[in-house]
């Protein structure tokens, strides 16, 4: 039976995997993410998201439990008036950026790569990888209703915003500042599922192997 493996830690993205029938199991990654971007020294959001992604599935699929698996990496960057904006981590950050943000629109980005950790049968056995190591970028603009400081400041008390690439999410109490979404809904969230669908052609398999069994 196939075997994926998210190697990520957020929860939107593993509800997301489980309510498209997606069958996974999480392992997180140790990847330091400003040790990624200080070595390669990248600075476009679109290039940042990808190469953060491609790092966090190329450390989980160099792990003994991925052996045999599909592992999926993924990583987002919300780019707005030319910056690349990961975590905000502080209330401090959260809430410069909100008010910028506030009637205003930016594109997020969400990295996706594939390790296929199959067997490649080289042996001339019956193994079925195919040896892909593949990656995309799914983007959409996301446009901001007026948002007023003191909501700011009571949405930064929820801590949601704090964790997200962004400062903001759309499947949470974030959605509520959200005007509308042009391109991809899920990579906002921070996977799409269409994305997948086609970096899992990439190695041969159809998104719907992935599906419950009936």
């Amino acid at each position: 039976m196939l075997h994926l493996i998210l190697a990520s830690q957020s929860p939107a993205r593993t509800k997301l995997l489980a309510e498209a029938g997606i069958r996974h199991t999480v392992l997180v990654s140790d990847v330091d993410e400003a040790a990624v971007q200080a070595r390669y020294g990248v600075t476009d959001p679109h290039d940042t998201a990808l190469l953060l992604a491609r790092a966090k599935a190329e450390a989980v699929a160099a792990l003994p439990e991925a052996d045999g698996a599909l592992v999926l990496g993924c990583d987002s960057v919300f780019e707005f008036d030319g910056e690349a904006h990961g975590k905000p981590y502080t209330a401090d950050v959260a809430r410069e950026r909100m008010l910028r943000m506030s009637g205003s629109a930016g594109v997020l980005h969400t990295g996706h790569w594939l390790v296929d950790c199959r067997d490649t049968d080289d042996d001339g056995g019956s193994g079925r990888g195919s040896g892909a190591t593949v990656g995309a970028v799914a983007s959409a603009e996301v446009s901001f209703l007026e948002m007023e400081p003191a909501e700011i400041d009571a949405y930064i008390a929820t801590g949601e915003p704090l964790h997200c690439a962004g400062s903001f999410t759309i499947d949470g109490l974030g959605g509520a500042f959200i005007r509308k979404v042009d391109g991809d809904p899920h990579a906002v969230v921070g996977l799409s599922v269409s994305t997948l669908r086609g970096l899992l052609a990439s190695a041969n398999v159809r998104i719907t192997d992935l599906w419950p069994r009936r």
